[in-house]
């Protein structure tokens, strides 16, 4: 007994989140939209998990990696305007699986509006850092009457 209780009083810190990761998560958000905004297909599936996927707020569902990639490139192609993400909470959901909120919002569009968005990440840590399983970008609806 008193080796497990040992064993487990070890590897408890080995799963604890804290400010390093939340760090870390930020971090893994900002690559993803300056990967983006420099269009490098490399950078952005360096970024994602294998299964990732992505729902757009068009409705369009990338599912995996390769589709996540060229989906991410063709939005940012056709709906040029600079990008921000503002990471507002970081959760933790069960040690190595985080849910970041954040405003999403693309600047500068054509015809000068700005579209504004809530974003969602789905993050998982692996043996080389945090990784986006899946993104939900949501535009606001009006409030219901």
């Amino acid at each position: 007994m008193r080796a497990v209780i040992l064993s487990l009083t070890i590897a408890i810190p080995l799963f604890a989140e804290g400010p390093a990761d939340e760090a870390a998560i930020r971090e893994t958000v900002k690559k993803y939209v300056d990967a983006r905004e420099r269009s490098d297909a490399r950078a952005v599936e360096a970024l994602f998990t294998s299964d990732a996927d992505q729902l757009v707020s068009s409705g369009e569902w990338r599912k995996g990696r390769p589709e996540v990639v060229r989906g991410t490139l063709a939005s940012s192609q056709s709906a040029t305007g600079k990008r921000t993400i503002n990471v507002e909470s970081i959760r933790f959901i069960v040690p190595g699986v985080a849910l970041a909120d954040g405003r999403y919002e693309i600047a500068g569009q054509a015809g000068g509006d700005s579209r504004k968005m809530w974003t969602t990440l789905l993050l998982k840590r692996d043996p080389d850092g945090w990784r986006i399983a899946a993104i939900r970008n949501m535009l606001p609806a009006s409030p219901a009457r």
